[in-house]
C-alpha cells in the first residue's frame, strides 16, 4: 500500500488539497488600523479537521519550531472598517545571519483551497536554502482551513457526493448529477452565506498586501505555485509597485475562461498518462500493466468502462466507482513519484481490489483515513465560482463533449462535466478570466514544466505575455509532474534561488532538463 503521509505531501504539491478551521467574523472598532496590528506568534497547534487533521508540525531540521499567528483582515474589502475575519499564518524564521535577512517570503501552494499552514511544513526542508535569508511564511487564504472556512456538506454527505457518477451516460444519470450539484451548492449557501461573496482572488490578493505591511516588508516577496501563480498575478496587477522578488511555478494560463482551462487540463492529463504508459513499457523489466503504451491505456479504458457497470470493493464500506478511479488516476499523475503507486493500484484493480486507487482518490478529495474531510472541496468550488463569470448548462457541456473526448478519451467527459459545478451558485462570478497585467512591476520569474498535467506548459508563456513587457521572465523545465522547483532539478533550483536570494534574473528563455 502507498504511504498515506507521502500521498498527502504530494497532494499538497498539486495545488489541490488540505485546508483548516478558525475564527469567523467579529465586530471591531471603526478606528482600528489593521496595518498596525501586532501578530502574536506561538507554537502551532495540530491541524484542524478543515485543514485535514493530523499532528502539529515537527520541528525544523535545526530544531527550530514552526510558529503560528492569526491576522485580522476585513470581511469585506469594500468596507475595510467593518467586520473582520481571522487569517491563519505560519512561519519559520530565517536561519541565517540577521544582517543578511531580506524579509518574509510568502508562499501560496494552490488549489484554490489549499491550506498553506499545513503545506509549508510538509515541504519545509525543500526551501532550506531560501530560509537562509527569508522568514518562510504561508497562510490559509480566506474561506480555507483556519481562515473563516467555507462549509458545505458534512462528511457523510461528501462520501455520497464523491461516489456519484460524474460522467453521465443517459438522461437519468444527468439529472442525478445536476440534482446532486444543486444540493451541494445549496448547502454552501445555507452554511456559508456570509463568506461566499468574500472569497474572490482579488480579496485574497488584498489580504496578501495587508500581510506584507503587518510583516514589516516594503515589498512583497512571493513564491506562488499552481493557483498561487494566478493569485500572484492578480496581486501584481493590483499592486505592481509593491512586487519584490517573485516566482510563479506550475503556471495557470490567465487568458483562459473555465471551459478553455478544463479543455487544457484534459490535454494535460492525457499527455501525463501517455508519458506514464511510455515510461512503464520502456523499462528493461516487463511492465506489469501492459505490453505497450497503447495497451496500458486500452486496459485502463476497459477498467473504467467496467467500473461504470460494476464498481469494485474499495475501502470498506465504499466501492471504487468509475469516478473515484478516474479521480485516483488523475491524482497519481500529479507527480512522477506517484507513478509506482498508480502501477500498483492498477494491478490491484485488475485483480478485483480497488483500495489503492480509492486511497489516491481520497487524497485528491481531502478525506482522511478516519473519514473526515478537509474543506478543500468547499473552498475550491466557492473560490472558483466567485471568480468565474460563466455558468455552463448541461446542454452546453453535451455540445462540447466531442472536443473534450478528442482531447482525452479517459479524462474528457470527467473534466467537461466538471464545468457544471457553478450552476445555480448563490454568488455571481467576477470575470471570464483574471487580469494580471502589471506594468511597472519588478521582474517575475515564470517557470513552466513541459509535462505538467494540471497547469499545461503553454500557460507559462501566456502568463509572461499577460504580465506585460519587461515583467515576466520565462524559464522552461523539461520534466514530469506538477511544478518544477520541488522536482529538485538543480538547474531550476539554482535559477530560482539565484533570483530570490541574490536578485539575479536568469536569461529569458532559459531551459532546464
Amino acid at each position: 500500500m502507498p504511504n498515506p503521509s507521502r500521498l498527502r505531501a504530494a497532494v499538497l504539491t498539486a495545488t489541490v488539497l488540505l485546508s483548516s478551521l478558525l475564527t469567523g467574523c467579529g465586530d471591531d472598532s471603526e478606528d482600528e488600523d489593521l496595518t498596525a496590528q501586532q501578530l502574536n506568534w506561538e507554537d502551532c497547534p495540530a491541524p484542524s479537521q478543515a485543514e485535514g487533521g493530523g499532528a502539529a508540525p515537527s520541528p525544523l531540521p535545526n530544531g527550530d519550531e514552526w510558529q503560528c499567528a492569526t491576522m485580522k483582515a476585513p470581511l469585506d474589502w469594500a468596507e475595510p472598517k467593518g467586520d473582520t475575519i481571522g487569517l491563519a499564518l505560519i512561519r519559520a524564521e530565517a536561519s541565517g545571519d540577521n544582517s543578511e535577512r531580506i524579509g518574509s517570503l510568502l508562499f501560496n501552494f494552490g488549489g484554490p483551497g489549499g491550506s498553506g499552514v499545513t503545506t509549508l511544513p510538509a515541504f519545509g526542508e525543500d526551501y532550506a536554502a531560501l530560509r537562509t535569508r527569508y522568514d518562510l511564511v504561508s497562510f490559509d487564504p480566506r474561506g480555507v482551513g483556519r481562515s473563516a472556512p467555507v462549509k458545505c456538506e458534512n462528511d457523510q454527505q461528501l462520501d455520497a457526493f464523491f461516489q456519484q457518477d460524474a460522467t453521465p451516460d443517459d438522461a437519468a444519470e444527468r439529472t442525478e448529477l445536476l440534482d446532486n450539484t444543486k444540493e451541494f451548492n445549496a448547502a454552501c449557501e445555507e452554511n456559508s452565506e456570509k463568506m461566499l461573496p468574500q472569497v474572490r482572488t482579488t480579496d485574497a490578493a488584498r489580504d496578501m498586501d495587508l500581510m506584507r505591511q503587518v510583516l514589516g516588508d516594503d515589498k512583497l516577496h512571493y513564491f506562488g505555485i499552481s493557483y498561487g501563480t494566478e493569485l500572484g498575478g492578480v496581486y501584481a496587477h493590483l499592486f505592481p509597485e509593491r512586487v519584490g522578488r517573485a516566482v510563479f511555478d506550475a503556471v495557470v494560463d490567465p487568458t483562459q475562461n473555465p471551459e478553455q482551462g478544463s479543455l487544457g487540463q484534459a490535454k494535460g492529463f492525457q499527455l501525463a498518462l501517455d508519458n506514464f504508459a511510455e515510461d512503464c513499457t520502456s523499462k528493461i523489466e516487463d511492465c506489469p500493466i501492459g505490453d505497450s503504451a497503447q495497451d496500458v491505456k486500452d486496459r485502463i479504458a476497459a477498467l473504467l468502462a467496467e467500473l461504470d457497470r460494476k464498481p469494485l470493493p474499495g475501502i470498506f464500506p465504499r466501492d471504487l466507482t468509475q469516478t473515484a478511479a478516474t479521480n485516483g488516476i488523475a491524482q497519481a499523475l500529479y507527480s512522477q513519484d506517484f507513478w509506482e503507486y498508480l502501477t500498483e493500484g492498477l494491478q490491484q484493480a485488475y485483480d478485483g481490489d480497488g483500495r489503492i486507487l480509492m486511497l489516491l482518490s481520497d487524497s485528491m478529495n481531502g478525506r482522511s483515513e478516519n473519514g473526515e474531510y478537509s474543506n478543500i472541496t468547499a473552498a475550491n468550488i466557492s473560490i472558483n465560482c466567485a471568480d468565474d463569470k460563466p455558468r455552463y448548462t448541461a446542454e452546453f457541456v453535451e455540445s462540447r463533449l466531442p472536443e473534450f473526448r478528442a482531447a482525452s478519451e479517459l479524462f474528457g467527459d470527467f473534466l467537461a462535466w466538471g464545468m457544471v459545478s457553478c450552476t445555480d451558485w448563490a454568488v455571481d462570478g467576477a470575470a471570464d478570466h483574471p487580469d494580471v497585467s502589471a506594468p511597472g512591476s519588478a521582474p517575475i520569474l515564470v517557470v513552466g514544466n513541459t509535462g505538467d498535467p494540471a497547469t499545461p506548459y503553454e500557460g507559462a508563456r501566456k502568463m509572461v505575455q499577460a504580465l506585460g513587457e519587461g515583467v515576466g521572465v520565462e524559464l522552461t523545465y523539461r520534466g514530469q509532474g506538477h511544478g518544477a522547483y520541488d522536482s529538485k532539478n538543480r538547474c531550476v533550483q539554482s535559477a530560482v534561488n539565484g533570483y530570490l536570494l541574490d536578485g539575479k534574473v536568469p536569461a529569458a528563455g532559459t531551459v532546464c532538463s
